[in-house]
């Protein structure tokens, strides 16, 4: 992924994690864990800030673990943390949508996930929780850092119901906290999807030569025989970008137009051109 490429999805990332929290989850007093969940007790308990809060929190955190995260996690760190802290304090200015407690969850935690998972997959970080579950770990480096970021969580969920006092307030949290997993989860496996071509041809040596020259992919060839009619042909395998499906196709078609080609779905490609997202 280019610099430029990475910088413009930090940024989008960050202003549609902040619009889910700003205008549904920080208004309807929905704490889902993280730093979003703690800046949102202290709104309402404090009335501090939204962007305040963020940026102080997140500001601590990587104050205290500097020396154990590195200089280049801490400088893209605090860059996604400072752009987040800005769009929040905005977004907070604005009306917020609806009172509707469930509304504001459901939308509030699908947006706040795939901003997140725009970010991860920019290879930035908005920093909040995440941080202290890497210090953590770093004292219990045997245990995943999922589970230690779901107990700060959920210590974070239960202070939210001591504050607040609201059993229900609470369990919309909870579905709040499953709602964007599951929407981090899905915009990184949908950046990881690629493409598996298998092409049977009589022309396998002209049409990988072609390929190799013409696109950054590389062409495995495989010796084959044809079970119906006995006939030795060629089978090409090559790994794809999602959009290069109908490009590939085009330029075999060009070569040979009776080429058998079936296309596959792969969920996950690490190699030479590709990179896993995570």
């Amino acid at each position: 992924m280019t610099k430029t490429k990475s910088i413009l999805l930090t940024i989008i990332g960050t202003m549609i994690t902040a619009f889910g929290i700003g205008v549904f989850l920080t208004p309807n007093k929905i704490v889902g864990g993280g730093v979003s969940g703690l800046s949102t007790i202290l709104y309402h308990a404090f009335s501090v800030p939204p962007g305040v809060s963020f940026f102080v929190i997140n500001f601590i955190f990587l104050a205290i673990g500097f020396k154990v995260l590195g200089k280049e996690f801490t400088l893209k760190t605090m860059l996604g943390a400072s752009l987040i802290s800005l769009f929040v304090q905005i977004f907070s200015y604005i009306p917020y949508y609806t009172e509707n407690t469930m509304l504001a969850t459901v939308f509030g935690g699908t947006l706040y996930g795939l901003g997140i998972g725009l970010g991860f997959v920019a290879g930035a970080s908005t920093g909040g929780t995440d941080i202290l579950g890497r210090l953590i770990q770093c004292k219990f480096s045997t245990v995943p850092i999922g589970k230690l970021l779901l107990v700060v969580d959920g210590i974070i969920i239960f202070v939210s119901l001591v504050i607040f006092k609201n059993i229900e307030l609470t369990l919309f949290g909870v579905i709040a906290l499953f709602i964007s997993s599951f929407a981090v989860d899905f915009v990184i496996g949908r950046f990881n999807i690629s493409r598996i071509a298998f092409i049977i041809t009589e022309k396998g040596d002209e049409i990988s030569q072609y390929l190799v020259s013409t696109s950054p992919r590389g062409v495995t060839i495989i010796d084959v025989i044809g079970a119906y009619t006995n006939d030795a042909k060629k089978m090409l395998f090559c790994a794809l970008k999602e959009g290069e499906s109908d490009v590939f196709q085009r330029k075999i078609l060009e070569i040979d137009s009776t080429a058998f080609i079936v296309f596959s779905e792969s969920q996950r490609i690490k190699g030479n051109g590709f990179y896993l997202y995570k």
